[in-house]
């Protein structure tokens, strides 16, 4: 194994293992500065017949190496390390979300307290939550034995109770999963791994509880007290079982643990962590978007209560542009996805055309009016996506003064979003409809209408889907993948200055004075319009904005404020169209 000290690491490569594609990328250091210089790809080998990722990943090495020139695989198909001259790499590191990611069944007492910082904790580490059971779920106890039977997760990870707290009912969670016995998804031979991060006095009867047909990892409680939460050591746990347990039964993966520098990370908890470093190298709130064929991902960091970063993620199984497209559709309701395309557009047409993107979901757009209609229902998956995130990313609940134990969950005060667009300093997209649009404006416009950034927020692209590749070179070697990651990763779109509020149509929105080496503009908004200048990528301006009368830019109603832009590949874009878009939504 390579020396990992940071200084000798100049050449790296890095795959992210898809479900379907293998992708891989070459990083070198050129000139003093960290770039990815080479991309490659191949088909993911999990499946039968072929059933080793290995293979899969050699492929695209092996095209990475065509496409540069550079030998990285030896005559027996071994990676070469470390590199020399103009073969070899020095590190190889990779994730993955291959054969269906980290699916893991998370329980607590109760649903909005212990099981969903269990639920936190999951989705932190890059897992898929198949479903949480807790207490006051309201299903009866054999409906929830039946539904842990049925499912075959990779992990159970357990929570409940504050430290010092109830016994009674976090056995009683336990005495759930024991009898139901829930097998592994991969590897029949191997007992399930469960992790008990909950009540630490509940811990020894909750062992006893478990025969010999799990492996009991207890850990920290992720809730030990009503006002803190410790994630944490049940993340780090996930992590690990993942490549003792999960990596280790899945077809080809021990080779693959063999071949890395690193651990394996999951494909969205890599991604998390790039965003959580860039947070925090810029000391910035940010959200990232991942939108795909079956499910969309919602990233963010903003700064808690303490001041300091809260990372949050979501995935919204049910909202996607392929398999999911007719559950889109359904959930948002035709008239308001027709709400973004040509209201003409006939209905009944429109909806054989999910039918048949359900039917064949690799398809792409072939027509103008396919693809008008495709980013109008992208919009809408993001703008549920976004919404179900803003909802799960809050404070914590149960916190606040109460006059009944009941009155916890329906009081807001211990569960407000801590997602404020107004503070939102970037938003990142990435995912087929918004990084494979024919025009970059497409890409920002599904960007605004769906997220409705409010004040000064800039807008970027991940270029390639390169972010799970820098987030695990990032435990490694931070300073490289932030440099790629600003470099080559993001593509600025530009910036887009957003009102909030409502006013009447006519009234000004905004008045705007622009000051750059290349623009120089001044005038005024009117509610309702969108104006874009052109601002380059690498240029900034001075901008100075005054917000109409009840409207708001980020220093409260009718005050102006002043800020640097940054540039991009669509511009400046002024948006009078109000906050919220659709008043009655």
């Amino acid at each position: 194994m390579p020396d990992l000290d940071p200084s000798k690491i100049n050449v790296i490569l890095a795959t992210d293992c898809g479900s379907t594609t293998t992708k891989a990328i070459l990083i070198e250091k050129v000139d003093g500065h960290y770039r990815q210089t080479f991309r490659g790809e191949a088909p993911t080998t999990v499946e039968e017949p072929v059933a080793d990722v290995t293979v899969g990943v050699r492929n695209a090495a092996a095209e990475v190496a065509e496409l540069s020139g550079r030998r990285l695989l030896d005559d027996d198909g071994n990676l070469i390390r470390p590199a020399q001259g103009n073969d070899g790499c020095d590190i190889y590191i990779s994730t993955s979300s291959a054969g269906g990611g980290l699916q893991v069944l998370v329980t607590g007492v109760v649903r909005e307290m212990s099981a969903a910082s269990a639920e936190r904790a999951a989705l932190g580490a890059g897992a898929i939550v198949l479903d949480l059971i807790a207490s006051n779920d309201r299903r009866r106890p054999h409906d929830q034995i039946k539904r842990i039977r049925d499912l075959r997760p990779d992990m159970v990870v357990m929570a409940g109770g504050t430290d010092g707290g109830t016994k009674k009912h976090v056995v009683q969670i336990a005495e759930l999963i024991a009898p139901a016995k829930p097998k592994p998804r991969f590897g029949s031979n191997y007992r399930m791994p469960v992790i008990f991060a909950g009540n630490k006095e509940a811990a020894s009867e909750v062992s006893e509880t478990f025969d010999e047909s799990v492996t009991l990892s207890v850990v920290d409680n992720v809730r030990p007290e009503l006002e803190f939460e410790n994630l944490a050591p049940a993340r780090d746990c996930i992590h690990d079982l993942f490549l003792e347990h999960v990596m280790a039964h899945a077809p080809g993966y021990d080779r693959l643990m063999k071949l890395t520098d690193t651990p394996i990370m999951p494909t969205p908890g890599a991604v998390g962590d790039i965003l959580q470093q860039i947070a925090r190298a810029r000391q910035i709130n940010c959200v990232g978007v991942d939108i795909g064929g079956a499910t969309t991902d919602v990233f963010s960091v903003f700064e808690g209560a303490d001041g300091s970063p809260t990372f949050n993620r979501t995935v919204s199984a049910n909202l996607g542009m392929s398999y999911s497209i007719s559950n889109v559709c359904s959930e948002a309701g035709m008239e308001n996805v027709l709400r973004w395309a040509d209201q003409t557009m006939d209905e009944r047409e429109l909806r054989n055309r999910v039918k048949n993107k359900m039917i064949r979901p690799t398809t792409i757009p072939q027509t103008a009016e396919a693809l008008v209609f495709e980013q109008a229902v992208a919009r809408e998956a993001l703008r549920l996506a976004y919404q179900q995130h803003k909802e799960f990313a809050t404070t914590l609940k149960g916190v606040q003064q109460q006059r009944t134990v009941g009155d916890t969950f329906v009081q807001e005060g211990g569960g407000r979003s801590i997602v404020d667009n107004m503070k939102l300093d970037l938003l990142v997209a990435s995912g087929g409809v918004l990084s494979h649009a024919p025009e970059m404006l497409q890409t920002a416009q599904m960007m605004i209408d769906a997220f409705e950034p409010e004040g000064f927020t800039e807008l970027a692209k991940d270029s390639i889907f390169m972010m799970p590749h820098l987030g695990v070179l990032a435990a490694v070697h931070p300073e490289a993948a932030l440099e790629v990651f600003e470099k080559d990763c993001l593509i600025s779109l530009g910036t887009v200055i957003a009102p909030k509020g409502v006013t009447k149509l006519g009234r000004v929105a905004m008045s705007y004075r622009i000051s750059g080496s290349t623009l120089s503009e001044e005038g005024e908004i009117y509610f309702g319009e969108q104006v874009i200048f052109p601002l380059e990528g690498g240029e900034t301006a001075d901008v100075t904005i005054t917000p109409g009368r009840g409207l708001d830019v980020g220093a409260g109603k009718g005050k102006s404020v002043s800020r640097t832009v940054k540039g991009g590949t669509v511009g400046l874009i002024l948006d009078g169209r109000g906050r919220p878009l659709w008043p009655d939504d």
